[in-house]
């Protein structure tokens, strides 16, 4: 697929990331005795990474990190990562959480695509109608920019998984 131009990514998010620091130094290692790594830390919250895995070339890249993963969170890091090579095509691989298949994503994809049609309303009529009629967009092999759903309860195949 790289030969191609074609970018095949594997994305996901963790969430509730701590961001922790040691109140004191870890005890270093004695002869026959193992380092003791202190238990007393001071909590700073917690963060949320979104990360992209390149299949091809085997990194990670255009990772987003902050407080929250909303679909606006989602959409924005979509939109960073086809920055990188903006006239090339995109297949993302992904789960069936709802920001995958969000408003602002098939909004994003059809402008990054040239796509003028009417979308419609969100939760009324057209594409934007239901997560269903958002994902079969979104999904939509024609398009530049798509998404392809895994199987529920198949996170293993999502290769980002591996590296989180």
């Amino acid at each position: 697929m790289l030969e191609q131009g074609i970018h095949l990514i594997s994305t996901d998010e963790m969430t509730g990331i701590q961001a922790l620091e040691r109140l004191f130094p870890n005890k270093r290692i004695k002869p026959k005795q193992v380092e003791k790594i202190e238990f007393e830390y001071e909590r700073h919250g917690t963060l949320s990474l979104i990360a992209n895995w390149d299949v091809a070339r085997g990194k990670v890249v255009s990772p987003s990190i902050g407080p929250t993963r909303t679909e606006q969170d989602f959409s924005e890091h979509i939109q960073r990562t086809i920055k990188i090579d903006e006239k090339a095509e995109w297949i993302f691989i992904v789960d069936k959480l709802n920001t995958h298949k969000s408003e602002s994503l098939v909004k994003l994809v059809a402008e990054s695509c040239g796509i003028t049609i009417d979308l419609g309303r969100k939760g009324k009529e057209g594409i934007l109608q239901s997560m269903e009629s958002r994902a079969d967009f979104l999904s939509d092999e024609s398009h530049r920019i798509r998404f392809v759903y895994i199987p529920k309860h198949t996170s293993w195949l999502n290769q980002i998984e591996c590296w989180f």
